[in-house]
C-alpha cells in the first residue's frame, strides 16, 4: 500500500513538475495584451501590447499575424531574439504601424544604435514573412553561446556575432518588406540568404557602429528593390552577393531608391553606396546617390556578373573629396550607361524639399522634419527610365491571400517624386 502511494506521490510530482515546466517556455496566447516567452502563434488583435520576456519561436507549420498598431515590447535584460520557423505576417497601417521596440527609458541617445534585443531570423523553413508598415527598432543584440538562435544553428550560428533586424534563408520562400522603417541597429539591417523578394518603399537610418549594410543580399536571392531611403548607414545601402552557392544565383533588381550619406563612417574604406561582389547579377536603374562615400563599386577580385546593368543613376557631391570618389574607373567603381556624373562639386543638385546638402557626411542622426522629395523645378525629373522588367511584376501571393507587387518604376530618379 505504501508502495502505491510512493508511485502515486510520484506521478503527481512529475506532472506539476512538467506543468511548471511548460509555464516557464510556454506563451500567454491571448490576442488582446499580454506577455511572451517560448512558442507563439495565431493573431495579435490591433492596439494591443505584448511584452516579450524571452526568445520567442513561431513553430513550423504554424502563423503569427500581428494587427495594426500592435506594439511588441522587448525585454532589454532579456534581449530576446524572434525566431520564425513557421510564417510572421507583421501588418501595419501607415497610420497605426506595428512596432517592434523597447520601452521609453531605454529609446535614448545613449542607445543609438540599440543592442537592446536581437533581431526577427527566420529559419529555412519560414516559408512567408511580411513587414508592412511595421517599424524595427533598438535592436542588433550580440549572439552568445546561451543564445537560442545559435544553438538552433541559425543566422552564422556562433557566439559574439551582431544580429541584424531581419535575416531570411529559404531560397523558396516569400518575403516582403514594404512601407516599413528599421532603425537604431547594431549592424546590418538586413542579411538575406534566399527567397523571392520585394523590398519596396522602406526607410533605413541610424545604423551601423563599426560596419553594417542597409539591404544584405547573398545567394538564392531574386529581389527587386525599390523606392527606398538609405541614410547613413555605416557602410553600404546595398551590399549585393552571391557568396553561398545557392541556387538560383543571386540576381537584385534596384531601382528609384535614394541613398544618401551612406558609408562615411565604415573605419577602413570599404563601399559606400552599393558595392558588388562573387557574381551577383545585379540591374541597377533611376538611383540617386547623394553625398556617399563611393558610387558603386565593385570587388576586383570577385566582381559582379557581366550581364549586370546600371544606367539612368544620379550623382550628386556637395564637396570635391566625395565627386572624386565618384569617377568610374577609380577605386573599383563602376560606371553606367546614361549616369548623371559631374566632376564638380555641387553639379546635378537634385534640390531635396528639404534637406541640407552641406549635413556632414559622418552625421548619423536623422531629422524625421527632412523631405527627400523633388521639387518641380528639380532636374532629376524625367531623368529615370521603365524600360526595364522586374522579377515580381506579376505579384507574389502569400497563403493569408494577400498579393504583394513590386512597384512601377518611374521616369523620375530617386525614391520620391514631386509630393503630391
Amino acid at each position: 500500500m505504501k508502495f502505491n502511494q510512493i508511485l502515486t506521490a510520484l506521478a503527481l510530482t512529475a506532472i506539476v513538475f512538467t506543468g511548471c515546466e511548460k509555464a516557464n517556455i510556454d506563451v500567454d496566447t491571448t490576442p488582446i495584451n499580454g506577455s511572451a516567452i517560448g512558442e507563439v502563434s495565431g493573431v495579435w488583435t490591433k492596439g494591443s501590447v505584448h511584452e516579450i520576456k524571452g526568445d520567442i519561436i513561431i513553430p513550423q507549420g504554424q502563423s503569427l499575424t500581428i494587427e495594426e498598431g500592435v506594439t511588441v515590447l522587448m525585454d532589454v535584460t532579456a534581449k530576446p531574439e524572434i525566431v520564425v520557423k513557421g510564417n510572421l505576417y507583421s501588418l501595419g497601417t501607415a497610420a497605426n504601424p506595428v512596432k517592434f521596440t523597447v520601452s521609453d527609458a531605454y529609446r535614448t541617445d545613449a542607445n543609438k544604435f540599440g543592442k537592446l534585443w536581437g533581431g526577427i531570423l527566420a529559419a529555412p523553413t519560414c516559408a512567408e514573412l511580411v513587414l508592412d508598415n511595421t517599424i524595427l527598432e533598438y535592436g542588433g543584440a550580440t549572439t552568445s553561446d546561451a543564445s537560442t538562435s545559435v544553438k538552433m544553428g541559425l543566422y552564422k550560428a556562433v557566439a559574439g556575432e551582431n544580429l541584424p533586424a531581419l535575416w531570411f534563408s529559404n531560397i523558396n520562400g516569400k518575403l516582403i518588406v514594404q512601407n516599413s522603417t528599421i532603425r537604431n541597429f547594431q549592424e546590418d539591417c538586413t542579411y538575406i540568404e534566399g527567397g523571392k523578394i520585394i523590398f519596396a518603399n522602406n526607410v533605413f537610418y541610424t545604423t551601423g557602429v563599426s560596419g553594417g549594410e542597409a539591404m544584405n543580399f547573398k545567394s538564392g536571392c531574386l529581389a527587386d528593390v525599390a523606392y527606398n531611403l538609405v541614410y547613413s548607414t555605416n557602410t553600404n545601402a546595398l551590399k549585393l552577393s552571391n557568396t553561398g552557392d545557392r541556387t538560383p544565383q543571386a540576381y537584385i533588381i534596384a531601382y528609384n531608391n535614394t541613398m544618401v550619406n551612406t558609408g562615411w563612417r565604415r573605419p577602413t574604406a570599404k563601399g559606400g553606396s552599393v558595392w558588388l561582389e562573387a557574381t551577383v547579377r545585379a540591374d541597377l536603374y533611376n538611383n540617386l546617390f547623394a553625398n556617399t562615400r563611393f558610387g558603386v563599386k565593385r570587388d576586383p577580385k570577385k566582381p559582379e556578373d557581366t550581364r549586370s546593368k546600371y544606367t539612368n543613376n544620379w550623382y550628386y557631391g556637395f564637396d570635391q573629396t566625395t565627386v572624386d570618389q565618384f569617377q568610374p574607373g577609380k577605386n573599383d567603381v563602376v560606371g553606367g550607361t546614361n549616369d548623371v556624373i559631374s566632376k564638380t562639386a555641387g553639379a546635378n543638385d537634385p534640390k531635396f524639399v528639404n534637406y541640407p546638402l552641406s549635413t556632414p557626411t559622418s552625421n548619423a542622426d536623422y531629422n524625421t522634419s527632412w523631405d527627400f522629395h523633388l521639387p518641380g523645378n528639380s532636374p532629376a525629373l524625367g531623368k529615370g527610365t521603365t524600360a526595364f522588367t522586374r522579377h515580381h511584376k506579376a505579384g507574389l501571393t502569400t497563403a493569408n491571400g494577400f498579393t504583394y507587387v513590386s512597384p512601377e518604376p518611374a521616369t523620375f530618379v530617386g525614391a520620391y517624386g514631386v509630393k503630391l
